[in-house]
């Protein structure tokens, strides 16, 4: 599924400390990638190690503060319109926002920023997992901050031997994430972007010059393959009703409307849709919904629900013609 004609902008935040560049850095590892960077302080990534395997191809620095709270922004969206520049064939761009970040501002600075090919790709807010499970709520006095994040990791995980209280006490004040546990940043990139296929040869092996992979939790997936044209009905009932440990949906499907049928590109992440025309190309259909800990039959059941392939109703295709307006 490689008809890609935007470019996912995932935006990393947390406290300082709690890990962010270490989350980065472990994605930066990931085999074959091909991942863009935007940062307000370089000295903070280890480089070194990013251009060992899945090197950071391009890279940027916004320098003057916080990302949210500069005067001008327009840093930022320059910064995504040059990275996200289909000449790049970056699979992702990853902004790591400063400690003092607000979520939800970085949030709106992105989505609703000037770059045309960027698209967003949710919010990964990191939690010191140790810390948190040191502090009352009332101590804390951010629990706001993860209701904007589409996945929440609770970093250090291997730090303090009530985890799995902290997992559940994260579930309840980010009720629309996904909660994963992380030891040094290490999670499954599959939850945040796709690794577009390339030969062989355009990738260098430096597998023997790095360190050790840290072991992750492994994301699961439900692929659904599509062979006839869907409603629109079903189609956006699935994109604008979020599936309990879903992370991210995505897919290729051709939508009957009328008699004719047009193919789309659909992402869903943790209730952001975007919605875009299939450009050239033969892709295969099919919907796939990525995540952790979810219900496989449940899962199975809502894209079932879509392979149908009853009739558009005018009311569905008046929804699918909002998603499309609205993703531009």
């Amino acid at each position: 599924m490689n008809a890609r004609s935007t470019v996912p902008v995932v935006a990393i935040t947390g406290p300082l400390g709690v890990g962010k560049t270490s989350l980065v850095n472990a994605l930066l590892r990931t085999p074959g990638a091909r991942i863009g960077v935007v940062v307000n302080d370089f000295g903070a990534v280890n480089i070194d190690a990013g251009l060992v395997v899945g090197q950071i191809d391009e890279a940027a620095s916004i320098s003057g503060g916080c990302i949210c709270c500069l005067d001008d922004t327009s840093g930022l969206d320059d910064a995504l319109e040059r990275l996200t520049d289909a000449r790049l064939t970056l699979d992702v761009v990853l902004v790591e926002a400063s400690g003092a970040a607000d979520p939800a501002v970085l949030s709106r600075l992105i989505r609703f920023g000037s770059a045309p090919r960027a698209r967003w790709g949710g919010l990964v807010e990191v939690v010191d997992a140790a810390w948190f499970a040191r502090t009352t709520e009332a101590e804390r006095l951010g629990d706001a901050r993860y209701r904007t994040a589409s996945l929440v990791v609770a970093n250090k995980t291997d730090r303090t031997p009530d985890a799995d209280r902290v997992l559940r006490a994260l579930g309840a004040v980010a009720p629309r994430a996904v909660v994963v546990s992380a030891v040094r940043g290490a999670i499954d990139p599959t939850v945040l972007f796709d690794v577009a296929e390339r030969a062989a040869s355009d990738e260098l092996d430096f597998s023997g010059l790095t360190e050790p992979e840290h072991v992750h939790d492994h994301a699961e997936a439900v692929t659904r393959e599509l062979h006839a044209p869907v409603s629109a009905d079903a189609l956006v009932d699935l994109l604008d009703t979020p599936v309990p440990g879903v992370a991210r949906i995505k897919g290729i499907v051709d939508v009957r409307i009328g008699s004719a049928s047009r193919p789309y590109v659909v992402h869903v992440v943790t209730g952001t849709v975007h919605v875009e025309p299939l450009g050239t190309g033969s892709a295969a259909r099919a919907l796939v919904a990525i995540g952790y800990g979810f219900d496989a039959e449940v899962v199975r059941s809502r894209l079932e629900s879509v392979a149908v392939g009853e009739p558009s109703t005018p009311a569905g295709v008046r929804r699918l013609r909002r998603l499309l307006r609205l993703s531009r």
